[in-house]
């Protein structure tokens, strides 16, 4: 297991490294007039939370091959090293951020079950953590109107389909949710990412 520091070393590597860069401006700009096309669309704030997300699962479903390509972390001890190397290295390899992480464990099971391993492997189901994104580079230029804040827009909510998609491809079904956007008048942004449990590998059709 690799210290946080480490981690951090990690994403700041793959970030210089990166070569397909896109100008941050553009990015966010982008960004903004697809959620604005959805709102368009859908008329539906809550329709457009779930768009967002949906897309973002599906970036994330893609992402993860190339991300543990490049950055050679391997399987991580606990829930608590998933959301080091999604704060210090996914984010900082993505986004060029470091969102600040703050762990909380689950509570323990209520019985100890004879069967060992199975207990062990959902030990942690219940666990979260919470990113505090200090910069956000999808929400620059933006200021929301007052209809998208009583509807409750999550504007950057393809990020929490990002997270989901991405844990799902290594075997941990997660719910991601802001809990708070500084876009909505919070004092800061936050995403919370609770581990539901972990999945079974699935074995291919004809083999052992």
């Amino acid at each position: 297991m690799a210290t946080s520091k480490q981690y951090k070393n990690i994403g700041e590597d793959l970030w210089k490294s990166r070569s397909e860069k896109i100008n941050a401006e553009l990015f966010a700009l982008t960004y903004g007039a697809l959620v604005v096309q959805l709102i368009q669309d859908y008329e539906d704030y809550t329709e457009v939370n779930k768009q967002l997300e949906k897309m973002g699962y599906n970036i994330g479903t893609r992402l993860i091959e190339d991300f543990l390509a490049k950055s050679g972390t391997g399987r991580c001890a606990d829930f608590r090293e998933v959301g080091e190397v999604v704060s210090k290295v996914g984010f900082k390899s993505f986004l060029n951020i470091t969102p600040s992480i703050t762990h909380s464990t689950a509570p323990p099971p209520p019985s100890p079950k004879p069967d060992g391993g199975t207990a062990a492997t959902q030990a942690s189901a219940g666990s979260t953590f919470t990113l505090t994104l200090d910069e956000n580079p999808l929400a620059e230029f933006v200021e929301l109107p007052e209809e998208a804040l009583e509807g409750g827009l999550w504007f950057s909510n393809v990020l929490c389909g990002v997270i989901r998609g991405a844990l799902e491809m290594v075997q941990m079904q997660v719910q991601a949710d802001f809990i708070s956007d500084v876009l909505r008048g919070d004092e800061s942004t936050e995403i919370r990412v609770k581990l539901v449990k972990y999945l079974e590998e699935e074995v291919p059709v004809g083999d052992d």
